[in-house]
């Protein structure tokens, strides 16, 4: 049997396909993964922004989640929009114990500048970095959650991305506790279609350690991947475009 590795994905749908579940689905897919999904919440937004948001009952995504790991089975697990810390916690309940690998996106504010956590949620974030193996903070996403320092002292496996911040060199910056960072730099494309950075290299990681890679391979391939689709950008919209995932092979 040819089975493809089973990804879950735990974030917030995207109504423009840009980022959230649905970059989650492209991007599982193309890499040869079985996309599965528990929706947090549902977003009306483009690439110029979130227009409202609703989100979904604490209930529904478990029931979700439950219903994903008690018949098809999960080899890997992408968090990424939760919507309320009570989404958090129940999110937390289902994954504790479960013994896959968490890859947690910890959004907080979309690429168009929309706020998708308020500080309860992002409070509840801090059991769900304990449960990940890798959490994904971007340039303000790392300071929100208190910096390197904060995150080493807790023990915090992440990773430091750098698309974000100023420069023309993008680095990304891999801290596991106990060893020496590993750093990636690469020159910064000059685009503004970056809608679903986050969301693809998270869900990107997923699935390549739902195929056994290690970590460090795993980020390696995941960061080419969102290179490669920055660099098959269509085009769309007038703001922050989505990436080219279909043309990437």
């Amino acid at each position: 049997m040819n089975q493809a590795p089973r990804i879950l994905s735990i974030a917030g749908s995207d109504s423009s396909g840009g980022a959230g579940i649905q970059a989650d689905i492209k991007t599982i897919t193309l890499l040869g993964g079985y996309a599965m999904t528990a929706i947090t919440a549902i977003t009306a937004q483009n690439t110029k922004g979130v227009t409202d948001v609703t989100t979904l009952s604490a209930q529904m995504v478990a029931a979700q989640i439950d219903a994903c790991v008690s018949d098809i089975g999960v080899d890997a697990v992408k968090i990424g929009m939760l919507g309320s810390a009570e989404i958090a916690g129940v999110v937390a309940d289902r994954l504790d114990g479960l013994g896959v690998p968490v890859i947690f996106d910890p959004v907080m504010v979309s690429t168009a500048g929309s706020v998708l956590a308020d500080a309860a949620t992002i409070a509840a974030f801090e059991r769900l970095m304990g449960l990940a193996c890798l959490t994904t903070p971007n340039f303000d996403e790392l300071a929100a959650l208190g910096g390197d320092a904060a995150l080493a002292a807790k023990g915090i496996a992440y990773i430091a991305k750098g698309g974000d911040a100023p420069g023309e060199v993008v680095e990304d910056r891999l801290v596991l506790p106990g060893q020496e960072p590993v750093v990636w730099t690469a020159p910064r494309v000059d685009t503004r279609h970056t809608h679903g950075t986050g969301c693809t290299l998270s869900s990107a990681i997923a699935t390549f350690l739902g195929q056994g890679a290690p970590l460090v391979e795993a980020i390696e391939d995941a960061r080419d991947f969102v290179r490669a689709a920055l660099l098959a950008a269509p085009g769309f919209g007038e703001g922050h475009g989505p990436m080219g995932h279909h043309a990437v092979r």
